[in-house]
């Protein structure tokens, strides 16, 4: 029987304010107070000042002398930047992790199913969450911790849930394609690398052209 993960003090506060970016309570611009942080979750401002730090490595938040820290604006670049990184990382898992899938995706299937279940209800949190856990779980089939961990950094989760709060990005069904992919890798499908590529691109946001910088999230699409 599997343990429950325990997640340490600073994962749970940086969960805590990931959580109140994607649900608007920060905008995008408005400033983030270390110690209101540390005294709403009872707890001391070392732990709230390495989860900011580890979320400012996301480029999530930014800090600037005597200004504090605020959360970034999401930028037409920053989201250019990602999606060609991210498609090239899970191209290379998906080609490692071929042969492990083709034997046994039961890893991904779950996934699959909760998608199934999210698309039907509309639920966007189950769909951002199973997404990215289906992902997860592709690169770590790779058996390369160097390439998960290189993945994990890009904060996939964070910023495919801002994508949709900030710019209202969905899909028609986030299980059909899913479930497209784990077709390919049970038949053992040569082009998988390519697929998984093509698909991660897909999911990049389309923002409309000669936008700079993604406007705050309008106040109708808190708590979707």
């Amino acid at each position: 029987m599997s343990q429950p993960v325990v997640h340490s003090l600073r994962e749970q506060i940086r969960q805590h304010i990931v959580e109140g970016i994607v649900s608007g309570r920060w905008q995008p611009g408005e400033r983030i107070v270390e110690r209101r942080i540390a005294v709403e979750l009872e707890v001391s401002q070392t732990p709230v000042r390495e989860a900011l730090r580890e979320l400012e490595a996301l480029r999530l938040i930014e800090s600037a002398p005597n200004k504090g820290v605020r959360v970034r604006a999401l930028t037409v670049p920053v989201l250019e930047e990602i999606y060609p990184v991210r498609a090239g990382l899970e191209q290379i898992a998906a080609e490692l992790a071929a042969g492990r899938l083709e034997r046994d995706v039961s890893a991904l299937q779950p996934h699959v199913a909760a998608l199934y279940a999210a698309d039907r209800t509309g639920d966007a949190e189950g769909q951002v969450g199973h997404t990215v856990a289906f992902h997860r779980e592709l690169v770590r089939a790779s058996g390369n911790g160097v390439l998960l961990h290189t993945w994990e950094s890009l904060g996939i989760e964070v910023w495919t849930a801002l994508s949709i709060r900030w710019l209202g990005t969905r899909q028609q069904s986030y299980a059909e394609e899913h479930q497209a992919l784990l077709d390919a890798f049970t038949r053992g499908d040569p082009r998988i690398g390519e697929l998984v590529k093509e698909h991660v691109l897909n999911c990049a946001p389309h923002v409309p052209e000669g936008t700079e910088t993604v406007p705050p999230l309008a106040q109708g699409a808190r708590g979707t």
